[in-house]
């Protein structure tokens, strides 16, 4: 009787244990369900989500560090035609992006609108030197200016040249200009001005949709003015621009091998990346997208860059790779944008222009997005302003010009990260309720299985020694 107390108490654990490794199993797809059920709720734009407390707030302080190219060599390019030569000095760093968003307005059609103000404000102890420091580089006017003896004249008559020596915050935020008798600067008006308004989709109807954009400036289109006919749509990437997204934030349940595409009002236009590898950042595992060479790639390697090749003769037949034109988004000013130090540009490139020196690591965009979420949590915007001139025979600083020239003025790196609270509390709230349901499953299936295994070891044991009493 008691043998096969003991035989019946085996068999009850055997099943218990089955039945605790059925259920540790069973919460591996319905815990997957919880968190997508609750991760999508939260990811949401709308009041009361943990998606729209960080989305509406400034969030994290935004930097800009500015480095400037000083021409070293300004009297012979004028007086010889020599290659330009220049160094880099900086960084010069603002904070950028500190203000909450502003005017943010809920549609019907499940969007929201709202604008970003622009500001900055100088940080000294994490720059170079002060903005008063002097750099000598292009003389803008010159090269925004059409080419004809009265301009010659004005040049003269201010006691101009080609380049010119200014302030860095001059250079940056805007100066009286005495040849165009107007304001001129690398970023003029950017204090105290707004982008946008931008129009995204809240996610409410579809999480996919979650931060796409649906209008930029009230269009869901930017046609660039050509000389030949090509249509261009700004949010080329793809058809429908819907696939375009404000970089604060994608959709949840981010997959390494779907690129990202989004938006960047800096460069008109929107880019895209693709996943190069998961990093940790601080605690917390993220997957880094950068950019693809392809990106500023020339039109013959990719054919979505045509629209920003307006110029033939200058582009090299459109086959410079490396640089975008898009003046037509700059009321008409000859402005090219490229990566710092014409990465994957054009060898030309470097070779017009002396002293470049293109690193991967510390010139490339990326964003860090953590896959659950959506969220970016860090990221480096890195984008070089260029400037073209040429050559002219009624123009006394340019008689000496060669050659067309895309003269790199100052490229910036726009950073962001999350602080050191936020990392905490967003592993508290999203990575350790995940940890700790993963570890239930994997606990409960585990148990489950060694009491299975055990009890019915248990019972063949007990079985095979009961029979051997009774053969005795």
């Amino acid at each position: 009787m008691g043998c096969c107390n003991r035989r019946c108490g085996l068999i009850a654990g055997a099943v218990v244990g089955a039945l605790v490794a059925i259920l540790g199993g069973i919460l591996f797809p319905v815990g997957d369900i919880i968190i997508q059920g609750t991760v999508e709720k939260e990811a949401v734009i709308e009041p009361g989500t943990t998606a729209y407390e960080n989305w509406a707030a400034a969030g994290a302080k935004v930097y800009r560090q500015f480095w400037l190219f000083e021409v070293v060599n300004p009297l012979e390019v004028v007086e010889y035609g020599a290659t330009p030569v220049v160094v880099e000095r900086g960084p010069y760093t603002y904070m950028t992006r500190y203000l909450a968003k502003d005017n943010i307005t809920f549609h019907l059609n499940h969007t929201v609108s709202f604008l970003l103000p622009n500001g900055a404000i100088f940080e000294p102890s994490m720059s170079v030197g002060a903005e008063e420091d002097k750099i000598t580089t292009l003389n803008l006017a010159v090269a925004v200016k059409e080419l004809h003896s009265i301009v010659d004249a004005m040049i003269k008559s201010t006691n101009s040249s080609l380049f010119q020596r200014r302030t860095v915050k001059e250079l940056l935020w805007g100066y009286p200009d005495p040849i165009l008798k107007g304001d001129l600067g690398f970023f003029l008006d950017y204090n105290n001005t707004y982008d946008g308004p931008y129009d995204v989709f809240t996610g409410k109807d579809d999480i996919e949709n979650v931060g796409k954009i649906d209008m930029w400036k009230g269009s869901r289109s930017v046609y660039l003015r050509l000389p030949f006919p090509v249509h261009g749509d700004i949010f080329h990437v793809t058809k429908l621009n819907r696939n375009v997204q404000y970089a604060s934030s994608f959709p949840p349940f981010v997959k390494k091998k779907d690129p990202l595409f989004f938006f960047s009002s800096d460069i008109c236009r929107s880019v895209s990346a693709s996943y190069e590898r998961t990093v940790d950042l601080k605690g917390i595992d993220v997957y880094r997208y950068s950019l693809l060479p392809s990106t500023l790639a020339s039109p013959l390697d990719n054919p979505d860059n045509k629209c920003f090749c307006s110029n033939m003769k200058t582009t090299k037949n459109c086959t410079l790779a490396g640089v975008l034109d898009i003046s037509s988004c700059q009321q008409g000013r000859p402005v090219y944008i490229s990566l710092p130090h014409f990465l994957h540009g054009s060898p030309s490139l470097r070779t017009d222009v002396l002293g470049l020196s293109p690193h991967e690591e510390h010139h490339k965009t990326f964003l860090d997005v953590e896959p659950t979420s959506g969220f970016t949590l860090n990221f480096a915007k890195r984008i070089q302003v260029n400037m073209m001139y040429g050559p002219s025979k009624v123009i006394t600083v340019l008689k000496k010009v060669k050659d067309y020239t895309i003269f790199p003025l100052v490229w910036l790196n726009e950073t962001a990260t999350l602080d050191d609270e936020t990392a905490e509390m967003f592993k508290k709230e999203l990575i350790s309720r995940i940890q700790m349901l993963e570890i239930i499953q994997q606990v409960l299936l585990g148990v489950g299985i060694g009491v299975f295994v055990l009890c019915l070891l248990g019972y063949f044991i007990v079985r095979r020694s009961h029979n051997k009493k009774e053969l005795a």
